[in-house]
């Protein structure tokens, strides 16, 4: 049976880069952000649910969910975003674990849960190892503040809405530092994944 790896990491700390090394090297990804705008697709359970909850006034012409009219609600309701993530939280890990089963049966050596809320939302559970992504405060707000043309308030804002990186290092399997180059980071993971006994594919 394959291995599960849960990656994870913290806002602007390169979580996505590191996904896409570990595609490119041949494994299979399941993006947690991907899986969650599947689950509120038209025609999907979970859409119906929200639709119901939150009335038809959330939709697009096409029959979509406005997600910036949806995120305006919740943003400001706490009981309303609480019912939100209790109807997408389940399908996202439902489709999630059910594309696993799918990858592995398949007779892959790992698949990879890309899950950036991982240790917060309590998800462990789902994976046997678990990669974390990181880097400094310092750089971690610098890239935020390139990134999303945030001021550095707003940027402080976001990274302090999450458990902060040098938290998560202690919880972590394994720790890829991405303070460093692109090459330097790609060599950390495959190191990694070679300690592992999963040599790359490619």
């Amino acid at each position: 049976m394959g291995i599960v790896i849960g990656l994870t990491g913290g806002i602007a700390s390169g979580k996505s880069t590191v996904s896409n090394m570990i595609s490119k090297l041949g494994y299979e990804v399941i993006d947690a952000d991907i899986a969650a705008r599947k689950v509120v697709e038209p025609g999907e359970p979970a859409y119906f649910k929200i639709v119901e909850s939150f009335g038809e006034h959330i939709l697009t012409e096409d029959g979509r969910i406005d997600r910036p009219k949806l995120g305006a609600i919740i943003f400001q309701n706490e009981e309303k975003r609480l019912l939100l993530n209790s109807i997408v939280h389940p399908a996202v890990r439902k489709l999630m674990m059910d594309e696993k089963e799918e990858i592995l049966r398949k007779g892959a050596k790992a698949v990879f849960l890309d899950i950036p809320l991982l240790f917060e939302s309590k998800l462990t559970y789902m994976v046997d190892r678990i990669i974390l992504v990181y880097v400094d405060e310092k750089t971690q707000l610098k890239r935020l503040m390139d990134r999303n043309g945030f001021t550095e308030k707003e940027a402080t804002d976001r990274i302090q809405s999450q458990m902060p990186l040098k938290e998560k290092v202690a919880l972590a399997d394994a720790v890829i530092d991405n303070n460093g180059t692109l090459e330097e980071t790609r060599e950390q993971l495959i190191d990694l994944l070679t300690g592992w006994g999963l040599s790359n594919k490619v």
